[in-house]
């Protein structure tokens, strides 16, 4: 389970950030609302921890941009302003969470795993871009009605990237979310898997879901006629 943490005071992204960790959760812990805005929308999160006083933009900000963004993740507000219309505010801008500092760190975890709990149960578990279905339950894909036989890893590279169609995927990102192991330019794993799931995904179909962005990484999508990828 990934965590973003945003929180802007020293003190208390240490204790939180040592306290998740300690508990079993990775945690990214960024200082400032723009550093959280990119990592939000750029990163794959299960959960996001969000002060809304923050340097550069405030939570608020970054809440708006994820949910306009399409990502359903969870967000946990953690903030000292404590009261009633801010907690609307923050409610209605689509946040699953509100904590109020100080806090103690027993009921952080227990709402953190209360909604690591519902976030996993949202999310949808038959994905489909064109002719492509994946039964996550199942384990079974299939294109055009036709069995496609994978691998474990190959699995998790197509759920990864139909859980994101249409978003480029950085080989970095995709080397940690399915190898969970630091990107180094020097391996070709990421290019390798790719090339052995297109192979089983895009041959002998007209429309092509599985390409690569040159110098950004890959997005699985329905094609247009506009499309610059290739």
């Amino acid at each position: 389970m990934r965590i973003l943490l945003v929180e802007d005071e020293t003190k208390t992204g240490e204790y939180l950030k040592q306290g998740l960790t300690e508990a079993g959760y990775t945690t990214d812990w960024v200082k400032d609302g723009l550093a959280g805005h990119h990592h939000a929308l750029s990163e794959d999160y299960d959960l996001v921890i969000l002060d809304v006083m923050l340097p550069e933009i405030s939570g608020w900000q970054v809440l708006a941009a994820i949910r306009r963004a399409g990502k359903s993740m969870p967000v946990l507000f953690l903030t000292a302003r404590d009261q009633v219309e801010d907690r609307v505010k923050g409610l209605e801008l689509g946040a699953d969470d509100y904590l109020v500092k100080p806090f103690a760190f027993a009921e952080l975890l227990a709402r953190v795993r209360t909604l690591l709990r519902r976030g996993r149960s949202r999310e949808p578990e038959l994905l489909q871009v064109a002719d492509l279905e994946l039964d996550v339950l199942r384990r079974r894909a299939l294109r055009g009605g036709r069995r496609i036989d994978l691998t474990a890893k190959e699995f998790a590279l197509l759920e990864l990237l139909m859980r994101r169609q249409g978003e480029v995927l950085p080989r970095s990102l995709i080397a940690s979310q399915v190898w969970d192991m630091n990107f180094d330019s020097d391996t070709n794993v990421v290019e390798v898997a790719i090339k052995r799931l297109r192979t089983k995904v895009d041959t002998n179909v007209d429309a092509k879901l599985i390409n690569t962005v040159r110098g950004m990484g890959y997005v699985l999508e329905a094609p247009t006629d506009d499309s610059a990828l290739s």
